[in-house]
C-alpha cells in the first residue's frame, strides 16, 4: 500500500527559574491508505512535563504522555521503569516493548498522566509521592483493553557525606477487559557507601509479590545485587551492578538467573555516547499481549558526535534475547539506526535518518523486519535553533531535536 499522513504540530516551552515551567510537544493529523481505506485513522502523540516550585523544598510535578497509532511496535513511554523498579524512560530511544500487533491491524490509544510532589529536606535527602495512570485501549478485538493505577512513593535520606539509604515501594492495581486483574506489592530498599567524590558502592534488594485474581498464578520475585558507580571525570562516569533473580510462582517452575547492569556515560562539548548491557528479567503488563514475566539479555550503544561546528552525526545500535515464560517464545531483535544532519543556516538544519530493525522469533509468524529512511528539513524561529557548535543556542548532545520545530 501507499501510506500518506498530514500532521500538524505544536512545541512549548517556558520556564521561570526557581518557579515554574511548562515543556509540551504535541502532533496529529490523519493517516490515508490508498488501497485499503477501511485503515484509515486520525493519529496523535504528545508529551508534557510541568513543574511548579511552592517553596525552595516542596515542589509539584505533572507529567503527561499520549498516543493514537497503528505502529506494529510500541516504544518506551513516560516514566517506564524496569524489573527493578529503577527509571529507564529514555534512556535507551531504540527500545520497544516486547509486545507487538505484527501480522494484523490494530490502532491503539495510550495516555499515561503522572502527577507527583517532591519534597527536599537536604542536599541530597528527598521524599517524593508518584500517582500514575495508564490507560492502554485497542480497536482490534484480539487485543484487550487494560488500566494501571500506581502508587509510588520514595523516600532518599543520607545520614552524612558517606552513608545514604533509599526506599522505593510501589503499590499497582492492574485491571484488565478478559485477563485476571493483579495486584502488585513491590519493594526496593538501597544502601550507599561513599569513598570519595568518585567512588561509591551499593547494596540493594528487590522484592515483589503478584497477586492475580482467579483464572492467575500468584510469584514472587527476589532480586539482591551489589553495585559501584565511578566517576571517572566531569564527564565520563561508569556503573556496574551484578546479583541474581527467582522468580517463584505458586504453582509450577521457578525462573532464575543472572542480574548485571553495566553502563558507560561520556557527556562533552563536542561528544555524548552510553555504552551499556544488561541481563535479568523485566514483565510485561498493560501493552497488546500482556507477555507477563521475560528473562533478557541485551546491549545497547550510542553516540552523538559533532564533527564540525556545523556537522553533527548520531549512530545507534542494540541487540536483545528475550525468553516468554508465558509463549515458550524465544527472540532475538536487532537495530541500527543513525544519520548525519547539517546546519546549513543558522535557522536551516538538513538531516538524513536510517534505521533497520530485524525481530527473530521461533514462533512462525511472530517475526518480521523494518527498514525506513527519511530525510528531514528543520526550520527554527530566529534565536532558538540548536546553534553551531559552541556559540549561542548549541547544546551539546542534541541532533535533530531543537527547543522550537
Amino acid at each position: 500500500d501507499y501510506i500518506t499522513t498530514a500532521n500538524a504540530g505544536l512545541r512549548f516551552f517556558t520556564l521561570q527559574p526557581g518557579a515554574y515551567g511548562v515543556d509540551m510537544d504535541v502532533s496529529g493529523g490523519y493517516i490515508y491508505y490508498k488501497n485499503n481505506n477501511e485503515f484509515d485513522y486520525w493519529n496523535a502523540s504528545g508529551r508534557l512535563n510541568s513543574w511548579y516550585a511552592l517553596t525552595p523544598q516542596l515542589s509539584f510535578l505533572l507529567r503527561d504522555y499520549l498516543v493514537r497509532s497503528d505502529a506494529a511496535r510500541e516504544g518506551q513511554y513516560l516514566n517506564l521503569y524496569n524489573a527493578q523498579g529503577q527509571y529507564i524512560g529514555n534512556l535507551q530511544p531504540d527500545q520497544y516493548l516486547p509486545s507487538t500487533v505484527s501480522g494484523v491491524h490494530a490502532v491503539y490509544f495510550r495516555n499515561v498522566v503522572e502527577p507527583s510532589m517532591e519534597y527536599r529536606f537536604g542536599n541530597e535527602n528527598l521524599f517524593s509521592l508518584l500517582y500514575r495512570n495508564n490507560i492502554y485501549r485497542n480497536e482490534n478485538p484480539l487485543f484487550e483493553d487494560s488500566q494501571e493505577n500506581t502508587l509510588n512513593p520514595r523516600l532518599a535520606y543520607w545520614f552524612d557525606i558517606r552513608n545514604g539509604i533509599s526506599l522505593d515501594y510501589r503499590l499497582t492495581l492492574d485491571t484488565y477487559k478478559v485477563s485476571p486483574d493483579q495486584l502488585i506489592n513491590s519493594v526496593t530498599p538501597r544502601y550507599t557507601y561513599r569513598f570519595d567524590p568518585r567512588t561509591s558502592v551499593f547494596i540493594q534488594y528487590h522484592y515483589e509479590y503478584q497477586e492475580f485474581e482467579s483464572g492467575g498464578i500468584d510469584y514472587t520475585v527476589h532480586n539482591p545485587s551489589l553495585g559501584i558507580e565511578y566517576k571517572f571525570g566531569p564527564t565520563l562516569v561508569g556503573l556496574a551492578q551484578g546479583g541474581y533473580f527467582w522468580q517463584i510462582p505458586q504453582q509450577g517452575t521457578i525462573t532464575q538467573g543472572p542480574f548485571f547492569n553495566l553502563s558507560l556515560t561520556q557527556k562533552t562539548r563536542t561528544t555524548q555516547y552510553i555504552l551499556s548491557a544488561q541481563g535479568g528479567y523485566t514483565e510485561d503488563y498493560i501493552s497488546a499481549q500482556n507477555l507477563g514475566f521475560i528473562k533478557y539479555y541485551g546491549a545497547y550503544g550510542t553516540i552523538n558526535q559533532w564533527l564540525t561546528q556545523r556537522l553533527s552525526v548520531s549512530l545507534t545500535g542494540s541487540m536483545y534475547r528475550y525468553l516468554y515464560s508465558s509463549t515458550n517464545e524465544k527472540d532475538w531483535v536487532w537495530y541500527a539506526g543513525g544519520g548525519p544532519s547539517y546546519l546549513l543556516l543558522r535557522w536551516l538544519q538538513l538531516s538524513l535518518q536510517a534505521s533497520y530493525m530485524d525481530r527473530h522469533s521461533n514462533i512462525s509468524g511472530n517475526g518480521y523486519t523494518d527498514f525506513r529512511g527519511m530525510f528531514i528539513i528543520t526550520a527554527f524561529r530566529p534565536g532558538y535553533g540548536p546553534g553551531i557548535m559552541g556559540g549561542p543556542g548549541y547544546t551539546p548532545g542534541i541532533v535533530a531535536q531543537p527547543t522550537y520545530r
